[in-house]
């Protein structure tokens, strides 16, 4: 390692690469990295930053949990990152939604996330759960400006076999935000965006 000026800019970086799905929180940005790891490397002419062994990163509400992440950054210095391996091989993170009482919480064998594009991949054996839904299948895809998923089974897989279908929980909105809707129309008037 160079210097430690290079390895805070790497700790910053890990940290902010990994505020994923659903309007993260955005306070967490602000927030100190806290990271462990029994084996650290940095190469500084590539880019690259490498954490193993049971690697435990927080950044505010932010958690992740894998064996293995690796971190490299662009000329433009935007980060990639790729967490893998974990407790039951999968790679794990958590993070309190913004403005919400409510936990994103995700896990895969592999996660990778592009902080340019703010797309998030999941592969092989892939969960999120955005409040209280979830999603499950073999790849998930998000965008985090669209806010948009893309969730596949497993190729190949045998339908009606687990891995062969795509499986979610959907759960109907609240009785408050659709009471106050039904109350806008009744009265003539536009719903209030939060009772969209």
């Amino acid at each position: 390692m160079k210097s430690s000026a290079s390895y805070y800019a790497l700790l910053l970086a890990a940290g902010s690469l990994f505020a994923l799905p659903a309007r993260a929180e955005r306070a967490d940005r602000d927030k100190p990295v806290h990271l462990e790891a029994a084996r650290v490397s940095v190469d500084d002419q590539k880019r690259v930053h490498v954490f193993e062994g049971n690697v435990i990163l927080t950044q505010g509400t932010l958690s992740i949990r894998s064996a293995k992440l690796v971190v490299t950054q662009d000329a433009e210095g935007f980060q990639k990152g790729v967490a893998t391996g974990g407790e039951g091989g999968l790679a794990r993170f958590r993070q309190k939604r913004e403005g919400k009482d409510e936990w994103v919480e995700g896990e895969a064998e592999r996660i990778e996330y592009d902080a340019k594009t703010e797309k998030a991949e999941f592969f092989n054996r892939a969960y999120v759960k955005s409040g209280v839904d979830e999603v499950r299948g073999n790849y998930i895809f998000y965008d985090g400006l669209t806010e948009q998923y893309l969730v596949t089974a497993a190729p190949g897989a045998k339908p009606g076999s687990p891995q062969g279908r795509v499986q979610a929980i959907i759960q109907p909105k609240s009785a408050k935000k659709s009471g106050a809707a039904e109350s806008a129309a009744a009265d003539g008037a536009k719903p209030s965006p939060e009772a969209r």
